[in-house]
């Protein structure tokens, strides 16, 4: 009798399981309702999603035009997840300073959005620490766009200068920008271009580079 019992709560417990678990995946599925940019989405419960590892040139909003291929971006990324479901992989961070959701996207055929993005040059790398999950992936994307010379990538054209940058915020800045000059010594690294900086997995300072 008591094996009978014993066998019954252990089968129900497997049921619940199992249920837990399909909610899980299940809940793990979200519509995309809007895109703000190349690289923000807005859910259908509103939530902001802001994908990791990449920076998509600005739009214009308030007093701020928009940067140079900022429209090509939200709409390759509008076109790639618009009214579609996605999965929201999560890494150490799950919000950023404005409440926004970090997250890895992906599509229901396994698209990797955050990674196409700037395989096709819509985006660059952005560090951020602690989420680096998929940093390696994303540079060596980065590195393949920057090769092929797509999107922002293409007809690039600088002249050679010398720019600050910091290997633990992986920044790099005008020599001139006092956020720059408070770089550690020991995290100085310097670069001769912006192309040279960008291929070693560095992103722009906003702030001087605006």
């Amino acid at each position: 009798m008591k094996k009978s019992i014993t066998l019954f709560y252990i089968f129900w417990l497997f049921i619940l399981l199992i249920c837990a678990v399909g909610q899980s995946v299940a809940e793990s599925w979200f519509n995309v309702k809007w895109v703000d940019d190349g690289d923000t989405i807005v859910l259908t419960d509103s939530r902001r999603v802001r994908y990791i590892g990449i920076n998509a040139p600005e739009i214009d909003h308030k007093d701020k035009k928009a940067e140079p291929c900022g429209y090509s971006a939200k709409n390759y990324n509008k076109n790639m997840v618009s009214s579609k479901k996605v999965r929201l992989e999560f890494d150490k961070e799950k919000h950023d300073q404005y409440g926004r959701l970090l997250a890895y996207v992906f599509l229901e055929d396994g698209t990797f959005v955050n990674k196409v993005m700037i395989e096709q040059g819509h985006a660059y790398c952005l560090y951020r620490n602690p989420n680096k999950k998929y940093n390696k992936k994303l540079l060596k994307s980065q590195r393949d766009a920057m090769t092929a010379k797509n999107g922002i990538w293409n007809n690039w054209k600088e002249e050679k200068s010398r720019y600050l940058s910091n290997k633990e915020s992986k920044r790099f800045h005008l020599e001139t920008c006092t956020f720059g000059k408070r770089t550690g010594l020991k995290n100085r690294i310097f670069f001769s271009s912006k192309w040279d900086a960008f291929w070693e997995g560095f992103a722009p300072c906003k702030r001087c580079f605006e």
